[in-house]
């Protein structure tokens, strides 16, 4: 939500304080918001659900065993088109 010129948040963030992060703003048609609330919903009821969540550390560790950069796949996924 932004009010007063200040970006406020309208769940809690699991962010630490004076954490950097990229933000992309999209303007919410209020039918968006609810599907996304929705998407939200099922979403953290699946996460809710496993019984094994990786760790940051781990998710580090696995991608860090992909070859190759994903900056060319990118890359190179714009020039096919």
């Amino acid at each position: 939500m932004y009010e007063n010129g200040v970006l406020r948040p309208l769940d809690p963030v699991s962010l630490s304080e004076a954490e950097r992060v990229t933000l992309t703003i999209i303007n919410a048609k209020p039918a968006d918001s609810l599907r996304d609330k929705d998407l939200l919903e099922r979403v953290r009821a699946e996460v809710a659900a496993m019984e094994n969540i990786p760790s940051l550390e781990e998710l580090h560790r696995a991608l860090s065993k992909i070859p190759g950069s994903l900056t060319e796949d990118f890359s190179a996924e714009r020039e096919e088109r």
